[in-house]
Parts: C-alpha cells; structure tokens; sequence
C-alpha cells in the first residue's frame, strides 16, 4: 500500500503547488461594463464620437459671422519738395508722417448657394456614421470579450472534469495496491493505475495552463488591473434565447443590421456632398461692416496738420463665379459617381448581410442540435461508467475496459462543454448580425 509511483508523486505535488486560490466570480455583465469603461478601443472610437460632435456644432457650420479687430501704425520720415498753388515751392527735409488706425470689421455671408446648409447637415449625418462605428467597435469588442470568457468558462469546466477523472484514476492505484497486497491482482496492475495517473495530471496541467492563458486573453481585453489573474472565476451558466424572440430579431435584421445602417448613412452623406457641390453654380452674398477710428500727424505741405476720423460703414456684396475653369462641373460629375458607387456598396452589403444571417441561423441552429446530442451523450457514457465501474469493483472486467469507460465519459463530458460554448458563441454571431448584441442580456 506505501507503493507510489515516484514520476506520479512528483507531477501531483507540481499539480498541488501550481493550483490557484480562485475565489471570486466576474459575471459577464461585470466584464462587459468593465470592457466598456477599460478597453482602449473602444475610448478611441468614443473620442471620435465627440469629435464628430464637436464638428456638427453651430460654431463649425459657417453660420455665424466673423468679427475681428485690426490696429496700425505708419510712420514715415522722407525728404519733401512741393510746389503749392500759389506756385511757391516748399522743401522740407526730414518730413514726419505719423498714421494710427483701429477698427472692428464684421463678416457675414448671407447666402452661399446653400452650400453651408447642406455642409452642416453633412456633418450632422458625419456624426451618426460616427456613432454607428462606435457602436460596430463595441459589437465587434463584446463578441472578443464573450469568445475568451466562454472559452475561460470552458477551460474552467473541463479542469473540473479533469480533476474528477484524477481522483477516480488515483482510487484505482490505492484498490490495485491493495490487491496487489492480498495476491488479487500482479503489480502490473498497479503500473497501469499509475501511468493512467501521470496522463490524466499531464492533461490537466495543460488544460489549468490553457486557463491561466485565456485569463490573461480576458484580462487584455477588460483592460482592469484590480483583477487578480489567478484568483477570479467566470460564470459557466448559460442561458439561450428563447425561439419566439430569435424570429422577432430575424425579421427586424435589415433594419438594425449596423452594416446596413452605415451604408444608409454614407449614401446620405454622399448625397448632401453632391448638394454641395452644385451650390458652385450660384452666387454668394456677403454682409460687412466696421467700426473704426483713423489718426494722423501730416507735414507742414498738406493742407491739414492732423487728421481723425471716427465713424460706422457697412457694405453689401455679391460674387458670382460665371466660370470658374470647369471646378464645379468636375466636382458635380464626381459626387454623383461617388454617390453611385455608394448605392452599389450598399447592394453588395444586403446580399453579404442575407448570407451571412443566414449561414449564421443554420450553424446556430446546428450548434444548438449537437449540443443536445452531447448532453443524451454524456448522461448514456455517465450510465455506462458507473455500470462499469460496479462490474469492476467485483472483477468482472478489466481495468483496460475500466479505463477505456472512464475516457470515453471524459471525452463525453468535454465534448459536451465545447458544444454548449460554441452554441452559445454562435448565437452570440446571430445577435450581431440581427443588430441585436447590445440589447440583450447574457
């Protein structure tokens, strides 16, 4: 019974040693919330949705006018020889001049061929094209985020039936030892529970280092530097959307679809740059006026010492580009090939969003299948096992049909974990595609 194999003893006592204190739980709705306020992309795409907005702001729409103040001063010093009207001649060397100037000018353009108008609404559609590759960032991050923590939960699982597997595989060596001991069994007996032993710690020790991996993977992603690499748990629930809701989702794709919202949004853009582009062929009115107040200290030749004026002018303009080489023409011709060119991506993106809904619902719905498969498997291999188990225990088999028993529940068992995650993951897909990740709970 003190028989234990040395490479055994040695890979359990790694085993023990490496294991992690795992204490609390990060639900997903945690690390979704964590990922939102931490990932680092998704604040790059929220800074970009400010900037839009800042953009679509009355102060950058070319509404308002432009006040600016001006302020000079001249001074001159020149040598001066001047006949007056009487005819007498007067030379002055060394003349000063001295002007002073300040004003406040106003500019206002109060029509632009509605170039601005449609400039504005531009940058307000440029805003919700914005917010829509935000929110494309945050699927597309949330789908990442699910994927390493579904895988996490996986691992997390199958290090469970791992160790289940060792203990059973450790029983085995303690019965052997004792049979060994009362001349039931050979010592070969002994040597197959303890090279089934060292395999099953070999296999967890790779599955617990797959774990801490995927942990890191999640990390990365939540980007939050309180939580402890080795000593958090996720959730393994996993809850499935119920069939009626799925079809309600399936009709509204086309319209929440982002990929299809941001087509639509871009040919609206398009549109208002080729708006723009044809306010080229009208005029431009502009308003100006000015405070201002002017200053002088002239030579004894002019007829007035010094001067100062003091006073309001205003002014209307107009300016018509009758021709202006062919620049609008060409950017008319362009915007529209721009805008067409859009229409087609748009199409293009329908027939891609059909596809992919439903090549996503077929392998969703195949997932679900195989999963309810692995789980009659899992509970026919678990019948199986303890059935075995039984007949081994009073040596009516062998521990090589033992073994294979206890594999082949194993391989039920994770089988069955991969099932349930991939199900899951692939739901998760047919939320995004249907435009309806981030309204759903998990």
């Amino acid at each position: 019974m003190q028989i234990i194999h040395k490479s055994f003893l040695f890979l359990f006592l790694i085993y023990v040693g490496g294991s992690y204190a795992q204490t609390s739980v990060i639900s997903k709705e945690e690390a979704i919330v964590k990922t939102l306020e931490n990932n680092y992309g998704i604040k790059v795409s929220q800074n970009n949705v400010e900037i839009a907005d800042n953009n679509r702001n009355i102060l950058n729409s070319g509404y308002l006018p432009s006040l600016s103040g001006i302020a000079g001063l001249n001074y001159n010093i020149e040598d001066i020889n001047a006949t007056l009207q009487g005819g007498d001649e007067r030379e002055i060397e060394g003349a000063k001049t001295n002007r002073y100037n300040a004003s406040i000018n106003l500019n206002y353009t109060l029509f632009d061929g509605l170039g601005r108008w449609y400039n504005f609404k531009q940058l307000k559609e440029q805003y919700n094209l914005t917010t829509l590759d935000a929110r494309e960032t945050i699927e597309n991050t949330i789908l990442q985020l699910l994927t390493v923590y579904f895988e996490v939960a996986r691992l997390t699982e199958n290090v469970d039936v791992l160790e289940e597997t060792l203990e059973i595989s450790r029983d085995r060596i303690i019965r052997a030892q004792y049979q060994f001991e009362f001349g039931q069994s050979n010592r070969l007996a002994i040597l197959n529970a303890e090279v089934d032993v060292n395999n099953d710690s070999i296999n967890l020790l790779n599955v617990q280092q797959q774990l801490d991996n995927a942990r890191r993977d999640l990390n990365v992603i939540v980007n939050d530097q309180e939580i402890p690499l080795d000593a958090f748990l996720v959730d393994t629930t996993v809850a499935f959307i119920p069939k009626l809701q799925l079809e309600s989702y399936l009709s509204e794709a086309k319209m929440n679809n982002v990929s299809l919202l941001r087509a639509e949004s871009t040919i609206s853009i398009s549109e208002y740059a080729l708006k723009v582009s044809k306010s080229g062929y009208l005029p431009t009115v502009g308003l100006n006026g000015s405070y201002g107040w002017n200053t002088a200290s002239l030579p004894a030749t002019s007829f007035v010492q010094t001067s100062t004026t003091l006073g309001y002018a205003a002014g209307l303009s107009l300016t018509w580009d009758l021709f202006d080489g062919g620049a609008t023409i060409t950017n008319i011709r362009n915007s529209k090939v721009r805008l067409e060119n859009e229409e087609y991506i748009k199409k293009q993106i329908i027939l891609e969003v059909n596809r992919d809904i439903a090549n996503a619902l077929g392998n969703y719905e195949n997932k679900r299948y195989i999963f309810e498969v692995q789980e009659n498997n899992v509970i026919t291999n678990q019948n199986n096992f303890e059935r075995t188990e039984e007949q081994f225990k009073i040596g009516q088999i062998t521990s090589i049909e033992f073994r294979q028993a206890q594999i082949n529940l194993l391989n039920a068992r994770t089988s069955k974990n991969l099932a349930k995650y991939d199900a899951k993951l692939a739901e998760i897909q047919l939320l995004q595609l249907t435009g309806q990740l981030l309204n759903v709970e998990f």
